[in-house]
């Protein structure tokens, strides 16, 4: 069972639909539903934290929940709002990007690894963000897995827990292979779990 924990985001369902198509099974629960305590009780094999309106620190459990996948080791995929939250959490800045966009595709490029592997590079990426992770103060324990042409952070991974941000979002019908790169983070859920999503 994959938790997600829904950030009022009108894209939060799209991201259900994408993962029942590809066999996971969603728990869905507002960030104000429950409390950092009960999320983990629910067991869940993997966190996902959907996009919202807010900053990282208006989200609810989400800054909390982030700390906790990390101690146990819990898969967690951040989406926009949350790949903001993982940034936050391990000690970069959340600043306000140079253009504000919603709605825009980007020419993203990747290194090909983790929820990149097999996907060509450069690929469209549908964006709908004011703020972004401070490539400068990006800490050593991430490390960036996507970026546009001027160097803004698209995708990152922390170096040694099983915790991935997507700044853009591959649940939008615009953006290029975002079930491929959903199926990836899937498949790294067994291996860290012993049994399926």
């Amino acid at each position: 069972m994959l938790l997600l924990i829904d950030n009022y985001d009108s894209f939060t369902f799209n991201l259900v639909h994408f993962l029942g198509e590809l066999g996971a099974e969603c728990v869905v629960h507002r960030n104000d539903a429950l409390n950092v305590q009960e999320a983990m009780a629910l067991k869940p094999q993997a966190i996902i934290l959907s996009p919202g309106p807010c900053d990282p620190d208006k989200a609810g459990i989400c800054l909390a929940l982030t700390e906790a996948a990390a101690e146990t080791n819990t898969p967690l995929l951040g989406v926009c709002l949350g790949h903001q939250t993982i940034g936050q959490v391990f000690g970069g800045k959340v600043v306000r990007a140079k253009d504000i966009v919603h709605g825009k595709l980007g020419q993203m490029h990747h290194g090909g690894t983790s929820l990149f592997k097999g996907l060509p590079s450069p690929l469209a990426a549908t964006r709908y963000h004011s703020l972004i992770v401070e490539r400068e103060t990006l800490p050593d324990s991430l490390e960036v897995t996507a970026w546009l042409e001027d160097g803004t952070i698209m995708g990152l991974q922390h170096k040694t827990k099983p915790i991935h941000g997507l700044q853009f979002h591959p649940e939008s019908i615009r953006s290029e292979h975002g079930h491929a790169m959903l199926k990836n983070f899937l498949d790294i859920v067994p291996a860290l779990t012993g049994e399926p999503a």
